[in-house]
């Protein structure tokens, strides 16, 4: 396990009069200076319908980065989607350097039949990128979205929430074996960072082996908009824009404790022993002590002897758990990750400072 406490600055903060180029796409351009809303077709539905997908390119007129934030690869998962709209449409880029792909939605199909995969086949988006040309739908889909608004850019941030009865924490996963993307994971300023590549087929994976540092944000859980997530995301994302540099006049931001879970032993799945229906004593970002009951299993009668109680295996957080009060054996219930001492230390003061806080 480590902890980080610092990122490098940025090394391209150097003021320029020089002009930005012009960003391009399949059918069109967008200009320095311009801003551009387009709905570009990646398939077609069983009628012959365009499938298109709303893109927002945003060219800043002095020279900087190019960034992607990409959220709704499963279609029912919605808070990373304000976090792109507010971005694109809410914040003020006329001191931008760079220039920024917005791709609020970008599993449409799933996104209209509020389904987490794309409705054609059960095809998951997020597992066929880099996509190709003449194979499944689904990489098909992922071809033309990945070598239109993906390759062009230089890093990027792909919004994600917990799958349908389960939530998250707002954390970072990334490979943080690559220093580029560990730089862009650090400068989200997330608690939590998860080290791994991911899986094949993943945009952050495939991103970054293609050269363009790409980190996933997990952040809730399905069909919300979470307000105090999407706040917290702004803030990692205007973090980002100003450790690289589109955002000059802001500063990185520190999130006051870190860790980095990069081995499997720091990080665990429980899952239930038993069925039953799921009395949940703590929640998404609990810190929990070795041998405290996180939940209890019972059947509809409440027996007793019938009870089953499932403890923490080790002091840790609790980045993600179930919502869904029913289970089957195997089922998961909590993701429990480990912390240094260095770092419950830190994390223990800042709960007490809020909890003082909160009593005023």
């Amino acid at each position: 396990m480590s902890d980080d406490t610092a990122t490098e600055p940025p090394d391209d903060g150097r003021e320029t009069d020089e002009m930005n180029e012009p960003f391009t796409y399949n059918g069109g351009r967008v200009d320095p200076g311009e801003s551009a809303n387009i709905r570009y077709g990646i398939s077609e539905t069983y009628l012959g319908d365009p499938v298109r997908i709303p893109v927002t390119v945003i060219n800043g007129e002095h020279p900087g980065p190019t960034v992607f934030l990409s959220a709704a690869a499963h279609g029912d998962e919605l808070n990373g989607i304000e976090v792109v709209r507010e971005v694109a449409h809410d914040w003020d880029h006329s001191i931008l350097h760079g220039t920024l792909v917005c791709l609020p939605v970008m599993n449409v199909p799933g996104f209209i039949a509020q389904e987490r995969y794309l409705p054609i086949y059960d095809r998951d988006l997020n597992r066929s990128f880099p996509g190709r040309e003449g194979s499944t739908s689904a990489r098909r889909m992922a071809h033309q979205i990945f070598t239109n608004f993906i390759e062009p850019c230089d890093l990027g941030v792909d919004f994600h929430t917990s799958t349908r009865g389960r939530t998250n924490m707002l954390h970072v996963r990334a490979n943080m074996e690559r220093s580029d993307v560990a730089r862009l994971a650090n400068a989200f300023s997330s608690n939590v960072i998860i080290a791994g590549e991911g899986p094949s087929g993943t945009l952050r994976r495939e991103a970054s082996e293609a050269g363009i540092p790409t980190i996933t944000v997990e952040m809730g859980e399905a069909h919300r908009f979470q307000r105090r997530l999407i706040d917290r995301a702004l803030t990692g994302v205007a973090s980002v824009f100003a450790e690289f540099g589109l955002h000059r006049e802001s500063s990185v931001h520190w999130p006051g404790w870190r860790t980095v879970i990069d081995t499997d032993d720091e990080k665990t799945w429980l899952r239930a022993d038993a069925g039953g229906i799921v009395d949940m004593k703590r929640g998404r970002g609990a810190l929990v002590e070795e041998g405290e009951v996180i939940c209890a299993i019972t059947n509809p009668f409440k027996e007793e002897e019938d009870i089953v109680t499932v403890e923490a295996p080790f002091t840790g957080l609790i980045v993600g758990v179930l919502e869904n009060p029913v289970v089957y054996p195997g089922n998961p219930l909590c993701h429990l990750v480990g912390l240094s001492p260095d770092t419950l230390t830190a994390l223990s003061r800042e709960r007490t400072t809020e909890s003082s806080r909160s009593e005023l």
